[in-house]
């Protein structure tokens, strides 16, 4: 399945999500719900992966993506108002530190779905990986 295809799913289980719970939840919540429509569109995840994280390959600690679907993009849910940069620059961050190729932030919070694709920046094409 290509990376648009899984993209394209992804966004219709939360539109999915969205249209049935509209917005006021908390973010757990629709984790859970979305995690029921990502099952139910046949797409394979794993939920809260735990990644190291490395600075100068040194590690430095870790951290949990929200989703990663087909070990290939990287989910992170929000439920806010509004999205702000911190978000966005949290979505970038583990796409690159899970050395993904693609990620969606995802938020619920708003009275629309709202939806941010992010790239890894380092502009070279990766294998997906988990570990």
């Amino acid at each position: 399945m290509s990376l648009d295809e899984i993209t394209y799913k992804i966004n219709g289980c939360a539109m999915k999500v969205h249209n049935t719970l509209g917005n006021g939840f908390q973010e757990v919540i629709y984790q859970r719900c979305f995690a029921i429509e990502l099952e139910r569109a046949g797409l394979s995840f794993g939920r809260e992966i735990e990644q190291t994280i490395y600075y100068d390959s040194i590690k430095v600690g870790t951290r949990r993506a929200d989703f990663v679907v087909e070990n290939q993009v990287i989910v992170e849910l929000k439920a806010v108002i509004n999205l702000e940069d911190a978000h966005l620059a949290q979505a970038k961050n583990y796409v690159v530190a899970y050395d993904f190729p693609i990620g969606l932030l995802i938020n619920f919070g708003s009275t629309s779905l709202q939806f941010k694709k992010v790239f890894n920046s380092n502009g070279n094409p990766v294998q997906p990986k988990i570990g």
